[in-house]
């Protein structure tokens, strides 16, 4: 079986290829193009005086040079896309090489404030979002995060297997993403969402008509004129009659007019990338499911954005001087137009916010079909009864080098809470990222860092990293007491994984060992399940006096005067602390 940082070489290699020979067709397509110019205008010049074979040859040549124009645009987008394609399989090769720190961090959706994102780096620099994270579009994005905060428990057996599928379609999803990178779209669809749906329209219906009906009597002029039965006055009158009607409308024109054009590249992007939905199969529920939506109307939804998105384009042409003076004076150009762009809204604006959910879900999926595809030898979990709550087998943190990460395996049951305490550095705080983070992949259907993992979806929440506020005139130790309580108002109501490092710094040690004691106890007691890191081995003594509450330790060895980690979960109470040792060794006393 091939690596895919193999697969992904070869693609490159392929791709490199390809676009070569595109680019050997497009210097070609312009020297072509050129000549055709060139031997054109020498012909018309030799026959200016021969009619009508000047105008043939002037026909065939604009003609010959259009379609030349048109092949040389096809095969530049074409590039492009294959440009795209092989950008997006070295991002993979310097990913798998640990060189991702140059991607987005998603620093834009921390929140210090919520159940479990900002203890387990889940944005940011190093983050695990900087780390899986390859959407193409701006809902996308937004989608991705909210998957990873939502703490949703429901269906991860239909979310695995959307995951799966679609991991399985390589040049799918890169050639999903790749078209996606052919447009810059500023704007979320939020705003464009919320133009449509609250849009009213400020053109009469009747005027549609009246744009019928004058263009209608602008072509009889036209042909009656040519003809000789009426004079060129006729047609200048009529045309300063166009003008003066379209400006009567010019304010309400202008502001539709600026109004769409914000959304023009937007439905460039997402009716190509809705048409790469419709056409794949798709065999998950879940895939189905979101495919189906786009279904609904009577016409597909790629070709109903396409026809908005020519809407916009034509809407776009009253910035063409020739077409602002003719097409208005004599066809009603900008009613025209702002006619139809209020028709596709008022027929359409119903069911549109949900085409771009649908959009944002495959491109957000396919994020997490990128890093199944990545790591093909993570597992993905096992559901399993409410009793055992997370049995894992070598469990390791999935953005840890596979050379230099210790393993661990893990197991614990539905009301259980374990006391872990080990030295400094010896991996508390790795460990308990690792197992949070493994939480949130499997309830979000990804493939965790385990040769096996059973569990039963369960939400998590933590405390790990507490600060003080200044904004809020708020101590570090109070920061922490509100987040406690948080924790406590939480799972009155809901079951929750609980993940705690180090709880009541913030005060004395003897205030501190009280403390956590009777917080320990409380949480033993509401029957949770979770995790509490510690320094302070008088935690401990909890184990006797309740049978839910287990010792667990890293260890720390001294061996000729260096300090030695195996970062080795272990059963017991850990005995080595190496402060003093550290303090010395780092000549700091």
């Amino acid at each position: 079986m091939q690596k895919p940082i193999e697969i992904y070489n070869q693609q490159k290699t392929e791709l490199e290829y390809k676009a070569n020979g595109l680019k050997k067709k497009l210097i070609n397509l312009g020297i072509f193009r050129f000549v055709v110019f060139l031997i054109t205008g020498v012909l018309v010049y030799l026959t200016s005086t021969e009619y009508p074979l000047v105008f043939i040859i002037v026909i065939l040549g604009v003609s010959l040079f259009s379609i030349l124009v048109m092949k040389y645009l096809n095969i530049k987008r074409e590039k492009a896309i294959i440009d795209k394609k092989i950008e997006l399989n070295s991002i993979e090769i310097d990913v798998l090489n640990r060189k991702f720190h140059h991607l987005e961090t998603g620093k834009e959706f921390e929140d210090v404030t919520h159940f479990y994102s900002n203890d387990i780096d889940l944005f940011g620099k190093g983050s695990f979002f900087q780390y899986v994270n390859r959407t193409t579009t701006l809902d996308g994005k937004k989608e991705f995060a909210n998957l990873l905060t939502s703490n949703s428990i429901e269906t991860v057996t239909d979310k695995q297997d959307a995951i799966n599928e679609l991991a399985d379609k390589l040049k799918w999803r890169q050639h999903f993403s790749a078209l996606a990178s052919l447009f810059a779209v500023k704007d979320t669809s939020k705003t464009i969402i919320s133009w449509v749906t609250n849009y009213t329209a400020v053109f009469a219906a009747y005027l549609a008509k009246i744009q019928v009906g004058f263009s209608v009597v602008s072509l009889v002029l036209i042909g009656l004129i040519s003809l000789g039965f009426l004079s060129f006055t006729y047609l200048t009158a009529w045309f300063f009659i166009g003008l003066f009607i379209t400006s009567r409308f010019l304010k309400k024109t202008n502001k539709l007019y600026l109004d769409s054009g914000k959304a023009k590249e937007t439905f460039k992007q997402y009716h190509l990338l809705l048409n790469e939905i419709e056409s794949e199969t798709f065999v998950a529920k879940n895939l189905v499911d979101n495919q189906a939506i786009i279904e609904s109307e009577n016409k597909k939804a790629s070709t109903i954005f396409k026809e908005f998105s020519k809407i916009l384009d034509a809407f776009d042409n009253r910035n063409n001087i020739i077409i602002a003076v003719l097409g208005n004076g004599l066809f009603l150009w900008d009613i025209l137009n702002a006619c139809k762009v209020e028709k596709w809204i008022d027929k359409y604006k119903h069911t549109v916010e949900n085409w771009f959910k649908v959009v944002a879900y495959f491109d957000a999926r396919n994020s997490l079909a990128n890093f199944k595809f990545n790591h093909p030898t993570f597992v993905f979990p096992e559901i399993t009864s409410k009793k055992e709550v997370m049995k894992a087998t070598n469990l390791g943190h999935p953005l840890l080098k596979a050379d230099n990460r210790i393993d661990n395996n893990f197991n614990i049951d539905d009301a259980q809470f374990f006391i872990v305490t080990g030295a400094n550095m010896a991996g508390k705080s790795t460990f308990l990222r690792t197992v949070s983070l493994a939480i949130v992949m499997a309830n979000c259907g990804l493939p965790v860092c385990a040769e096996r993992f059973r569990y039963h979806p369960i939400k998590l929440i933590t405390s790990m990293r507490t600060s003080d506020s200044l904004t809020d005139d708020e101590s570090y130790f109070y920061s922490e007491l509100k987040r406690l309580k948080f924790i406590i108002d939480q799972i009155k109501t809901e079951k929750y994984f609980i993940i705690l490092d180090e709880i009541l710094k913030g005060t004395n040690s003897k205030d501190k060992a009280t403390g956590s004691k009777k917080f320990v106890e409380k949480l033993s007691k509401s029957k949770s399940t979770g995790i509490i890191a510690t320094h302070d081995v008088s935690l401990c003594e909890l184990e006797n006096e309740f049978s839910a509450i287990k010792n667990y330790y890293f260890d720390a060895e001294i061996i000729n005067n260096e300090l030695h980690f195996d970062y080795t979960l272990k059963n017991g109470i850990c005995k080595n602390m190496n402060a003093s040792f550290l303090l010395e060794k780092m000549k700091i006393v």
